[in-house]
């Protein structure tokens, strides 16, 4: 358990950025099932508006440090290939 003042203190800051995080990954991972279960579906048209909101929560997110920058654009990338897959 932290004893000093400004540990006690960093301890309540990770606690508040880790909820944060948690959601900003949650709202992440749905949008991310949003476009998973539309591709499923054989829907094009719903996956490519679901593929394009996705896009700027995976991007925010890695801007706040929730993803890796590369991780989020291979997830872009790996979702727009199999949405542009579905018309072929």
């Amino acid at each position: 358990m932290a004893n000093t003042t400004s540990a006690k203190k960093a301890t309540r800051k990770i606690a508040r950025r880790t909820e944060i995080n948690k959601s900003r990954r949650s709202r992440v991972r749905s949008f991310v099932r949003k476009v998973e279960e539309a591709i499923a579906s054989g829907d094009q048209t719903a996956a490519a508006e679901a593929l394009r909101a996705a896009q700027p929560e995976l991007m925010r997110a890695a801007t706040k440090g929730v993803l890796h920058a590369n991780t989020a654009s291979r997830k872009i990338s790996r979702l727009a290939h199999r949405v542009k897959t579905l018309s072929a």
